[in-house]
């Protein structure tokens, strides 16, 4: 297929391979070797580039990044950062005078995320190069370079993409790049057995990992009604290509302990990259979204042709592998219903940020006079699906919302689960965890400290 973007400031037609990988294409085809291979996988940030579409500009991960995501954007590489005559970027000054670079492997990643916080004027310098992995020059240097960097003005030549990407281009596209949801529906009815790309931070690794032949696939990136957000009066109905990004902005005025675990979600640059949509519709028995939103009693919104239906978030899940979804139809929307703020997510990992969870428990339970009026909870990694917490709900709803209460509701957690053991986790430390959680959400709601990451003596 034929794919037309910028790079680094130039117009660009590539015909490729729908699944090649933007890194691949950069260091093989162009010689632009700036941007590295390190894990292949977009958990080091190597490979960080700049993309900029209508939306603004954002990191991601080149390793995982497939060409044709980027029809119509803007890209700059490391090569790009600096000016036409050779002026460096106020972030490459910087990282030279804070010693910030040893090996200098990972150096192009972590320069090109700090440009992108710069040109974004982002001082939460933590958060956005935590996707963004050194082993030999430590972070100190490194965050001093982008404190630095924070009064610079950016230089004229970064702003010029939003331009060129507003000027249009890229108008002629093939079928499996469509438009708009309609197109999207009439073309997938048609093609049911193809694969259906919303950010790739998964499918990606399909290519890249598993080396999986996809011979048919749809890129869902210039979409844009399928981003659309509508904000009612008791709920939010958010369009499946809503970024991770976007829904962390969104759900922290409503739910801020979901809000934190959205920025423990990957990295900056898979956030910017990973859709609610295809977190939800991938499956995945440890996807972090699924337990908080069935916690909140969310509606998944399915659509085949012209055709649509509402179903409650839990079950869409049937089984591990399998989801409740006829051929050619795919996720459109969720609607994340808003008001009380009961809910409570934890994220248990080995690393706190940018992990993948072994166990994630989320709950919202509502108490009315001393007693449990309401209860949902789900949990993820403790099944073969994300998956609610029945007996031990049965167990709470009615009660006194007191310890004992909650030590009978622990005890009926292994009527729910019997999880496995993985690599993550031994089957046993899961179900211990679990039942701990709904401990840990006693004692948050009576006000008590419960943060990991406070310590007192």
């Amino acid at each position: 297929m034929t794919v037309s973007f910028w790079l680094n400031g130039s117009a660009v037609t590539a015909d490729t391979p729908p699944t090649r990988t933007l890194l691949d294409w950069l260091r093989e085809t162009r010689g632009l070797r700036g941007t590295k291979e390190g894990c292949n996988e977009g958990d080091c940030g190597a490979c960080t580039v700049m993309v900029t579409d209508r939306s603004g500009s954002k990191a991601l991960n080149a390793c995982i990044l497939l060409l044709p995501q980027l029809h119509g954007k803007a890209v700059r590489t490391v090569e790009g950062l600096s000016g036409p005559d050779g002026a460096e970027h106020p972030v490459q000054t910087a990282m030279v005078e804070k010693h910030g670079s040893q090996c200098g492997f990972c150096t192009p990643g972590f320069v090109v995320a700090m440009a992108v916080g710069h040109l974004n004027g982002r001082v939460d310098h933590d958060d956005m190069l935590a996707g963004n992995l050194c082993r030999c020059t430590g972070y100190k240097p490194i965050v001093e370079a982008a404190k630095q960097a924070e009064g610079q003005p950016v230089p004229e030549w970064m702003m010029t993409d939003a331009g060129l990407v507003a000027d249009g281009m890229g108008d002629e596209h093939p079928s499996y790049i469509p438009e708009s949801a309609d197109a999207l529906a009439s073309w997938y009815e048609a093609h049911p057995d193809a694969t259906l790309i919303a950010g790739a931070t998964d499918v990606g690794l399909w290519i890249t990992k598993s080396l999986r032949d996809l011979p048919e696939v749809a890129f869902l990136n210039r979409c844009a009604d399928l981003a659309d957000v509508e904000v009612r009066p008791d709920s939010l109905k958010l369009g499946a290509m809503v970024p991770m990004t976007e829904l962390h902005r969104l759900i922290a005025g409503h739910y801020p302990s979901y809000a934190e675990m959205i920025r423990r979600f990957g990295s900056e640059q898979v956030r910017s990259a990973a859709t609610i949509g295809g977190n939800i519709a991938n499956g995945s028995p440890i996807g972090d979204n699924p337990p908080a939103l069935i916690a909140l009693g969310a509606e998944v919104v399915l659509r085949k042709g012209d055709t649509r239906r509402e179903l409650p978030l839990e079950a869409f899940f049937l089984d591990y592998g399998k989801q409740d979804r006829q051929p050619g139809e795919f996720v459109e929307a969720v609607l994340v219903p808003t008001g009380e703020d009961a809910l409570r997510c934890y994220k248990i990992s080995k690393r706190f940020d940018q992990d993948i969870s072994a166990v994630c428990g989320c709950f919202n339970i509502r108490v009315h006079d001393g007693h449990v009026v309401s209860a949902r909870i789900a949990f993820g990694g403790m099944a073969g699906v994300p998956k609610r917490a029945a007996a031990v709900e049965a167990a709470l709803t009615g009660k006194p919302w007191a310890p004992d209460t909650t030590d009978t509701a622990m005890a009926a957690m292994s009527e729910d689960y019997a999880p496995m053991s993985d690599m993550r986790a031994s089957a046993g430390y899961r179900l211990e965890v679990a039942q701990n959680l709904l401990w840990r959400y006693y004692c948050e709601m009576a006000g008590d400290p419960v943060s990991v990451l406070e310590v007192r003596a």
